[in-house]
């Protein structure tokens, strides 16, 4: 870039973003302590889970929960009810854009869970993740697009009795439309391998310049938070990770997506055998922290913030697992004695994995009316947790 004060060209430098170095020696005295902590309090969350009959709802619900957090840490307000409702597609009210951010950390938490270990960490994970891998977010909704047109166009062309490939053809009685409906089927066969070429070397849209810095390389500050991961390989688990969510928030790699750094250091403790039967709700443990306190100057108190951080997740998801299984536990007794055909026990199992559910939610899930599925929410005894007279909402709060 050249720019020009008076008639002397002047060359303007990129700024690059400012090295991270990981403390050396490491303040020992200062995270010594938190350090342990964490440590012990992630692995008793994680061998609680491992062995509870609540796990897969515990992780479902934490999911909801870490993603409003996620936001709350950016300043901005998602009410958790509103993202249940979105992300069952049962919205209340127009979605704004804070709910369908909250619903992009939510995708991304399945995403990393529901894959391999070291997944999020690799070049394809952090590809993903970003949206410009081949499963990228722009390129995955454009193929589940692509997709539905064919199924839509298929079942247009075919019938019950012939097979919906085969392209519509006239009838030899009618000879009038033969030169039709073969010019239209011409035009279909061209119009898709276009459509097919324009898909293999589609591109995401360029982006605003006023929305963001174009001179921002986020390859290249992705490529300096890799060699600091790199650099923590003899480092505990718990401390690699809080220098990972130290490291992205210095470094910046990505403008609109804070969020991802703690999502990252979540996969890297299940990528180094930390925590095998969950992933850490990161977010929920740093908005624990009192905000006078979560941004300290030294890189030492930054360490030790991180660390008490991953205490306060492990030990409120310590807490939760064990009312919620109390919960579970209470409500299960109004089980006995109903029939083997009786939809209580699977309204339970579902509302578990929820943090509140809708008439609409469980008619949907158990294949059943509205009406019955109030009734059976009377039945199990669930709270109502609105407070309102319509679009009213359950749970184990």
């Amino acid at each position: 870039m050249i720019a020009s004060v008076g008639l002397i060209p002047v060359k303007v430098i990129k700024a690059l973003p400012s090295d991270y170095q990981i403390p050396d020696p490491l303040p020992w005295a200062q995270i010594a302590g938190p350090l342990a902590a964490a440590e012990d309090s992630l692995a008793r969350l994680d061998e609680r889970l491992a062995k509870s009959p609540i796990r897969q709802g515990w992780i479902a619900r934490t999911h909801y929960t870490d993603a409003t957090a996620g936001l709350w840490l950016e300043g901005e307000l998602v009410h958790l009810d509103d993202l249940v409702l979105h992300d069952a597609g049962m919205d209340v009210r127009t979605p704004t854009h804070e709910l369908t951010r909250a619903h992009a950390i939510l995708r991304a938490r399945r995403r990393i869970a529901a894959a391999k270990p070291d997944w999020a960490l690799s070049a394809a994970g952090l590809a993903g993740l970003r949206g410009r891998g081949a499963r990228g977010g722009w390129e995955e909704e454009t193929g589940d697009r692509n997709e539905e047109a064919d199924e839509t166009r298929d079942l247009e062309e075919g019938d019950g009795e012939t097979d919906s490939s085969e392209p519509f053809r006239a009838t030899p009685t009618d000879d009038r439309l033969a030169d039709v409906f073969a010019a239209v089927d011409a035009a279909i066969a061209q119009v898709d391998c276009t459509l097919a070429a324009e898909n293999a070397t589609a591109r995401p849209p360029e982006r605003d310049p006023l929305v963001y810095d174009l001179d921002w390389d986020e390859d290249e500050r992705i490529d300096a938070w890799r060699v600091v991961i790199d650099q923590t390989r003899n480092l505990p688990p718990t401390l690699a990770a809080a220098v990972a969510t130290d490291a992205w928030a210095v470094l910046a790699p990505l403008q609109h997506t804070p969020w991802l750094g703690r999502l990252l250091a979540a996969a890297l403790l299940r990528e180094r055998g930390k925590t095998r039967a969950h992933l850490p709700c990161l977010h929920d443990g740093f908005k624990a922290i009192p905000r006078e306190r979560r941004r300290p100057s030294g890189r030492a108190g930054r360490l030790a913030v991180q660390l008490e951080s991953i205490a306060a997740a492990a030990e409120a998801g310590l807490k939760d697992h064990d009312r919620w299984l109390t919960a579970r536990t209470l409500l299960a007794r109004k089980l006995a004695g109903r029939r083997s055909t009786s939809r209580l026990p699977a309204l339970l199992d579902y509302v578990l994995t929820r943090p509140i559910v809708s008439a609409g939610m469980i008619a949907e899930e158990l294949e059943i009316t509205p009406r019955a599925a109030q009734d059976l929410v009377s039945k199990l005894g669930l709270r109502e947790a609105t407070g309102r007279g319509r679009y009213r909402a359950w749970g184990i709060l």
